[in-house]
């Protein structure tokens, strides 16, 4: 069965910064389009960034661009979340997730996910 393990999550005050990894297993990563949500208490999960197969294309929601970058390294499985210029309403659990490719992307949000992690929790402070 296909695994996605997220790591990296802390706190960590407004302004700073912070990498997010995830690394896949049991699946051909290298193959599907990845990315990152993120669910706040009481809110619906949204997506943050998505990243291609080969990596060559990368979406964001406006709400983070300028701000975090994804990326990603297949011949180890792994996926990041560089974020920085932190602030308090990036406060949520981030997940990964894996979707076949090509991405199919929907309002800047990756649809038609396959696999999803159990997610990492960031708490940014002011």
């Amino acid at each position: 069965q296909a695994q996605l393990v997220e790591s990296g999550g802390a706190s960590v005050q407004a302004g700073g910064s912070l990498r997010l990894s995830c690394v896949g297993s049991r699946f051909t990563y290298g193959r599907y389009c990845m990315a990152w949500f993120r669910q706040a208490p009481g809110r619906e999960r949204e997506g943050v960034a998505v990243i291609s197969a080969n990596g060559a294309r990368t979406y964001y929601a406006d709400s983070v661009k300028g701000r975090f970058t994804i990326s990603r390294a297949n011949a180890k499985s792994m996926l990041y979340l560089q974020m920085s210029s932190v602030k308090s309403e990036d406060t949520a659990m981030y997940y990964c997730a894996a979707g076949t490719s090509p991405c199919q992307i929907s309002g800047g949000t990756l649809v038609g996910v396959d696999y999803w992690g159990q997610g990492t929790q960031v708490t940014v402070s002011s």
